[in-house]
C-alpha cells in the first residue's frame, strides 16, 4: 500500500478508533464546556466531539481534509440538530470572513497540521473579540528523557499517523499566535511508562 493510500484510507479510520474511548471522551466533554455561538471546528474529524457541543452552541463550522473522516461522520453530525457546514480543508487557509465565529474548537489536530502556528493565527482572525479558543492536544512532555523519545520516535511517528508531531509545544504555540491563555491543564494519560512519549496532553482556553 502506497503512504497515500494509508494517509486516506486507513489512518482516519484508526484515529476514529484510537480517539473514541470513554476516557478520552470525558477530555473531550471538559474541552468543549463553554463553547457558545457559532463554533470553527478545525480538524472535525470523524465527528468525535460533536456529543459534547453544550446546549450554548448554535451551529459549527468544520474543517476537515479527509474525504473518509467526514464520511465517517455523517452519523454522528446525523444525530445532533445542530448545522454543520463543512467549509474548508485545510486550517492554515481559512475562507471565513474576519470575526465571523464565537467560538473555536481544535482536537488532536494541531499535531498533524504543517503549519500549526499559522492555523492558530488564522482561527485567531475568524473569531470575534472576546472569542474563546479551546483546545486539547497532545505534544512536548515536561520530562527530559521523554522528551529525548519523542524527538527519537517523531520521524516514524510522522510517517505512520498523517504527519503527527509528538514534540510540538502547544500552549506556546497558542501564545505565539496572539491568544491569552487563561486555563491551562497538562498531564499525562494513565497508562505504562512506555507510554508516555504519546500521551502527555493539554487542555486550554483561551481568548
Amino acid at each position: 500500500m502506497s503512504l497515500r493510500l494509508w494517509d486516506e484510507r486507513v489512518v482516519p479510520r484508526l484515529t476514529d478508533l484510537s480517539l473514541r474511548g470513554t476516557e478520552v471522551g470525558e477530555l473531550r466533554e471538559v474541552a468543549c464546556a463553554g463553547l457558545t455561538g457559532r463554533v470553527l471546528e478545525i480538524g472535525f474529524g470523524s465527528g468525535l466531539n460533536v456529543r459534547w457541543y453544550p446546549g450554548e452552541v448554535t451551529g459549527v463550522t468544520a474543517i476537515e481534509p479527509s474525504d473518509l473522516a467526514w464520511q465517517l461522520s455523517e452519523r454522528r453530525r446525523a444525530r445532533t440538530g445542530l448545522p454543520v457546514e463543512r467549509a474548508g480543508l485545510d486550517g492554515q487557509r481559512l475562507d471565513l470572513a474576519d470575526g465571523s465565529h464565537d467560538s473555536a474548537l481544535v482536537t488532536f489536530s494541531l499535531c498533524t497540521i504543517p503549519d500549526a502556528l499559522r492555523a492558530l493565527r488564522e482561527v485567531r482572525r475568524v473569531v470575534r473579540d472576546g472569542g474563546t479558543l479551546h483546545v486539547l492536544e497532545h505534544g512536548l512532555a515536561p520530562d527530559e528523557p521523554v522528551r529525548r523519545w519523542q524527538r527519537r520516535l517523531e520521524p516514524v511517528q510522522r510517517a505512520i499517523a498523517g504527519g503527527c508531531h509528538l514534540t510540538r509545544d502547544v500552549p506556546a504555540l497558542v501564545a505565539e499566535a496572539g491568544w491569552h491563555v487563561r486555563e491551562l491543564q497538562q498531564e499525562y494519560l494513565p497508562g505504562p511508562a512506555a507510554s508516555r512519549p504519546w500521551t502527555f496532553g493539554y487542555r486550554l482556553r483561551a481568548d
